[in-house]
């Protein structure tokens, strides 16, 4: 199975990052906290959208609450997802590789 998006090149770790390596683009830690959340935010959209796709594709509409059975393509749908890396352990893998495009917007609107 493979998600449309690429996902799946990202470590799943625990390890530490160093926080020079975090903030060295941005020279200010929370900025650059800030710029990755904001991308975990988009990727957890991104892939919750598309695992609502793909469960939706094998769902079965019934009525009666007496039928209670196990799907199971939606099973390994589901399951499929659940090992897939963390969308912040995804973003901050971005982040470190300079895969992410972020800029300043212009704050100074005076000559409006």
């Amino acid at each position: 199975m493979n998600t449309k998006l690429n996902f799946q090149e990202a470590e799943v770790s625990t390890t530490t990052i160093d926080k020079n390596k975090v903030d060295a683009k941005t020279d200010n830690i929370y900025e650059a906290i800030s710029i990755v959340a904001k991308r975990s935010n988009q990727i957890n959209t991104d892939l919750k959208k598309e695992l609502i796709e793909k469960l939706e594709e094998f769902a079965t509409h019934n009525d009666s609450l007496e039928e209670v059975f196990e799907n199971k393509e939606q099973i390994e749908v589901s399951k499929f997802y659940e090992r897939l890396p963390k969308p912040h352990a995804i973003a901050m893998d971005e982040w470190l590789k300079d895969k992410i495009y972020y800029r300043h917007t212009n704050q100074d609107d005076t000559n409006i």
